[in-house]
């Protein structure tokens, strides 16, 4: 179990998980294969906390679903991992990072990321749409969504998402997948603040030069502010 998807929900945006499911992953000689028996999937307690309605209207998870169920702070992430796949792969690794798990040896893939640098002209990036755009908008396709926010459907779509992806760029393992994503994690623009919209190679340099003293700055912005600071220097 080298490489995992991984998808949680969580009671509230940025909550605790109260479903996590994953599933190992292979990718050999470009071919990406799953087994369905090794699904792991498991609801969690999280105490006296509350599901906010919001993130009911989502994943359908009431509180009688977890009644009896384990304690959050128990899950554990198999001890051979060495990738997680998700999409949008950051907030699933805050999730399970509140579980207690040390996530820093891990190698992060973003099939979000991928999926923006594969169809840089989808309508929209989320999971579901992207299974209608792979299929055409076809009854399968339908037929697959209607268990879709629940983590351990959302698991088997991601899968399906990536064997497109690995297809489109022709990789061949699961360390090219992860160069692959670290690649389309760089941002080429600005997504905030008074440069909203502007090519990051065209930002000022005394505005790059603030940006990177910031403490909190994102890493893969980071990596791209002074990739063209370098070139204007």
């Amino acid at each position: 179990m080298q490489a995992i998807i991984l998808d949680t929900e969580t009671n509230c945006l940025n909550g605790l998980p109260i479903e996590i499911a994953y599933a190992p992953i292979e990718i050999q000689h470009g071919r990406l294969s799953l087994d369905r028996s090794k699904i792991f999937d498991q609801l969690y307690a999280i105490g006296d906390q509350k599901i906010s309605y919001a993130a009911m209207a989502v994943h359908h998870i009431l509180a009688s679903d977890l009644v009896g169920q384990p304690s959050y702070n128990s899950f554990r992430l198999p001890s051979e991992t060495q990738y997680i796949i998700g999409h949008n792969v950051d907030y699933d690794i805050r999730a399970i990072e509140r579980c207690g798990v040390n996530t820093q040896p891990l190698k992060a893939i973003c099939t979000l990321a991928l999926a923006r640098k594969v169809w840089p002209d989808a309508e929209a990036h989320n999971i579901s749409a992207l299974i209608y755009q792979i299929s055409q908008g076809s009854e399968q396709a339908r037929h697959m969504l209607r268990g879709a926010h629940r983590a351990d459907a959302d698991i088997i779509l991601t899968a399906n998402i990536l064997m497109h992806i690995v297809h489109e760029l022709g990789i061949e393992d699961i360390e090219q997948l992860y160069q692959a994503s670290e690649q389309a994690r760089i941002p080429s623009t600005m997504s905030f603040g008074k440069h909203r919209g502007t090519a990051i190679a065209e930002l000022p340099a005394d505005y790059i030069q603030w940006l990177l003293k910031q403490d909190e700055l994102d890493p893969y912005l980071r990596k791209a502010l002074e990739a063209s600071l370098v070139k204007t220097l």
